[in-house]
Order: C-alpha cells, then sequence, then structure tokens
C-alpha cells in the first residue's frame, strides 16, 4: 500500500482549518523534495529530539521516542526516513525566519548605584488578574517597592526592555557566578513593538529597524528613549532558574533547554511542539537544517514563522538580530499521522 501511495503523497493536499480558524493546506512530501537533506548531521538532530520527546503524550510520539533511542547517531538519517513523512504547511502569510537568543546582563543580588534597575519576581496579584498595571503604571509607582521581589538588580534599562522580549537570560554577577531567569509571567496587556513605533514616528526606516539599531537610539536619547519603550504597556516578569547547568541552553516552551541552532520556535496551531522540522533558510546565508520546535513566542504566528534559537551572549544577539530571511519549512510528522491527511479517496 505504502508503494502504491507514494507517487500520490508527493502531490497530495489538504486544506484544513486549524484551532484559530485559518485555512491551511498541508502537502504531502517525500525526503528527495528537502534540499540539501542527505547533507545534514542528522546525529546532531536526533539528539536534540531526544531531548523532549520523552514529553510527549500522543501513543505515537512515544513509540517513536522509544524507537529513537535504539538508534545511534550514524543511522540518525534513517531513523527519520524510516517513521516519519515531510509535511509542507502553508498560510496565507509570507515565510518568514527571525533569530533569537539568550541575553546576559551585567547584575548584583543587592542594588547599587551601577545596578539599580530591577529584575522582579511576578506578584500574587498580577497573576491572579486577566490584565494588571502597564508598564508604565508599574514603573513610575511603588507597588513593587519593599516587597522584596527583586531577583537582580542589572546596570542597564535598556538591555533588561530586551531580556523581557526575549524571555530568558542570564546575569553575570560581580563574583564571576550567574544566576539564569525564565519567564515567569507578564502583566496581561498586548505587546506593542517599539520597532514599528520608530518608523511610525520617521525616525528610523523599516529596512533599519533591528535591536541593535533600536538599543542604540535609546542610549544615545536617553530622555526620549525611556519614554519610547513605555510604548510597550506588555511588562514580563521572571523565575529564577537553578536546575538548569550552566553548559545547557535556556527553558524552551516545552521546559527543557534549547539547543543553539537546531531548536527553533514555532506557531504550535501549526506545527507541534517537539516535532522535527527541516529548514529550508533562504537570504544572504542559506541554511539547511533539520531543527526541532520546541519553543513558542508570542510574535511567531504563521504555519511557515519560525524563530532559529542562535545562543547565548552578545555574539547570539548580533547574529540573531540580523535575521529576517524567507525560505520554507516542512514539518516532520509521524508516518501514520502523514497517511491520514491523505483525501478518503486514496
Amino acid at each position: 500500500m505504502i508503494g502504491t501511495l507514494r507517487s500520490l503523497m508527493l502531490v497530495a493536499v489538504l486544506t484544513a482549518a486549524n484551532a484559530a480558524g485559518a485555512e491551511a493546506t498541508r502537502s504531502i512530501l517525500s525526503f528527495a523534495d528537502l534540499d540539501g537533506w542527505a547533507e545534514d548531521d542528522h546525529g546532531a538532530a536526533l539528539s536534540v529530539f531526544l531531548d523532549t520527546c520523552g514529553d510527549l503524550d500522543d501513543p505515537d510520539w512515544r513509540s517513536l521516542c522509544a524507537a529513537a533511542r535504539t538508534y545511534e547517531p550514524d543511522a540518525a538519517r534513517a531513523f527519520f526516513e524510516l517513521f516519519f513523512r515531510p509535511i509542507l504547511i502553508e498560510d496565507e502569510k509570507a515565510p518568514l525566519f527571525t533569530g533569537y537568543f539568550e541575553p546576559e546582563l551585567d547584575g548584583s543580588r543587592t542594588r547599587t548605584e551601577t545596578y539599580r534597575y530591577p529584575v522582579y519576581k511576578m506578584p500574587p496579584e498580577a497573576r491572579e488578574a486577566g490584565q494588571w498595571l502597564s508598564r508604565r503604571e508599574l514603573l513610575t509607582s511603588d507597588v513593587m517597592k519593599g516587597r522584596g521581589l527583586e531577583i537582580a538588580w542589572v546596570d542597564d534599562p535598556v538591555e533588561l526592555f530586551f531580556l523581557q522580549i526575549q524571555g530568558s537570560g542570564r546575569i553575570r554577577l560581580p563574583d564571576g557566578s550567574s544566576v539564569r531567569v525564565g519567564y515567569g509571567g507578564a502583566n496581561g496587556h498586548p505587546y506593542r513593538s517599539v520597532g514599528v513605533e520608530l518608523v511610525r514616528r520617521g525616525i528610523l526606516g523599516a529596512h533599519d529597524v533591528s535591536a541593535r539599531m533600536i538599543q542604540s537610539w535609546v542610549r544615545k536619547n536617553p530622555e526620549i528613549g525611556t519614554e519610547l519603550l513605555m510604548h510597550n504597556p506588555s511588562y514580563v516578569f521572571f523565575r529564577e532558574v537553578s536546575r538548569v547547568a550552566a553548559d545547557r541552553g535556556p527553558l524552551g516552551a516545552m521546559n527543557r533547554s534549547i539547543t543553539a541552532m537546531r531548536s527553533i520556535a514555532v506557531d504550535p496551531a501549526y506545527t507541534p511542539l517537539g516535532a522535527p522540522v527541516w529548514v529550508e533558510k533562504d537570504g544572504k546565508t542559506p541554511l539547511r537544517r533539520l531543527m526541532i520546535a520546541q519553543d513558542t513566542g508570542s510574535a511567531i504566528k504563521g504555519a511557515q514563522r519560525a524563530d532559529i534559537f542562535f545562543g547565548t551572549g552578545d555574539a547570539a544577539g548580533q547574529a540573531a538580530g540580523q535575521l529576517k530571511d524567507p525560505g520554507r519549512m516542512i514539518v516532520l510528522l509521524p508516518i501514520q499521522r502523514a497517511y491520514a491527511m491523505l483525501p478518503d479517496e486514496f
């Protein structure tokens, strides 16, 4: 039956509505359709897949995870080709790859003249409220003071702002140690892009906007820049993450460490968390690589939208901030799920 259906699978297209109601088409491909598939390091992808596959609940995923543990790295390609089929999921949005990273900030456990910008834990009343105080209300009032909600203090409010956008990071302490923080909740207000606002005001051109450009502009214009950051009413709180080893990546949406250049953030309305995803990123530096969907993001919406994790620190941040490329992503799904997408008459 598999042989009979194989040619049909290459062209079969199913139109379906996702949880959000948007129309999406799903095309079942073959591995021969994946540009550069044979040249990738499938063993590296298998290792990252094993980091999170044990947390997948459905029986077919559990069986695949058990099978994956029996494969050596040099047989990883055979594992993926035997148990999965590539699915191209498309909606009305143009494909887009961007990057993200884990920031490193300088800070202290106590407030000093240098370290005076607090990294807050989430207060109980904010957790209970659907929508709490805005960024402006929170930072210009005394509501957070004297409550012991500070995890640490950092030296740069702009880097703290971008730490909130990334959702996790490391804070280097004066004694050489560090504390890792992860997303601990938010105040319930919608995120508003300060980059879009800079373009609207005519300060930057649409093609000039990047995290580095925004940081530079705010630092050069501290008074107006501080006000600009208030344009985003969303405020992210953190929690201290102590169980992740220093040599491991930050926790993703699956509450497991993510891996530089092998983990991506996706829209789970289209791509199941934990699934392998073949990335064909175009642009100045094309990338063909098997990655694992292990994270999500508030700005990652759409069937062909992904955020590539670049790692930790300034170099990773610079590379991630420059990425804004087209291409396509193909989700690898368990073979029975792929067959289930075929029209009934097949």
